[in-house]
């Protein structure tokens, strides 16, 4: 029901206000997702899961910065929305409705710093490991021959 209400909201408009309708929804799902894992009839696996996408979605530092060409914007265009797509599954049919329901009411969510922390800290062990390898590898072997004297 909510595909046909995004393609009539769509129908006859230019990419821009497809993109803008595309955005919208996302948002509404986030807002969803944040209330159903504040939900106690949620199960705890759901929650799990729904906490770690709803903390990346919020934010303000991505996993893979931008400025990275191409896959900068592989973790916004396919792994948040997948992330937010299983987590609907996840989630019972009748909680996920009353939560879409209370986020279309117009609630806001504000940005995540603790999840800002987690993504830095993300990226700091990964440097550090990254550097350790590197600097802790073997010296290679000479590839250059010698003759006995």
């Amino acid at each position: 029901m909510e595909q046909r209400r995004f393609a009539a909201q769509t129908a006859g408009f230019g990419l821009l206000a497809k993109l803008k309708a595309v955005a919208a929804r996302l948002k509404r799902n986030i807002i969803a997702l944040h209330l159903a894992a504040r939900d106690p009839r949620t199960p705890w696996y759901a929650k799990l899961f729904v906490v770690c996408v709803v903390a990346y979605a919020l934010s303000p530092i991505d996993l893979i910065p931008d400025v990275i060409p191409v896959l900068g914007y592989l973790d916004d265009l396919l792994l948040l929305p997948l992330g937010i797509y299983i987590a609907m599954k996840l989630i019972p049919p009748k909680i996920l409705a009353d939560c879409q329901a209370e986020a279309a009411a117009g609630e806001n969510l504000p940005r995540s710093w603790s999840a800002a922390v987690f993504v830095i800290l993300l990226w700091l062990v990964t440097i550090a490991l990254l550097g350790y390898f590197l600097l802790e590898a073997p010296p290679r072997a000479s590839t250059k021959l010698t003759t006995p004297k």
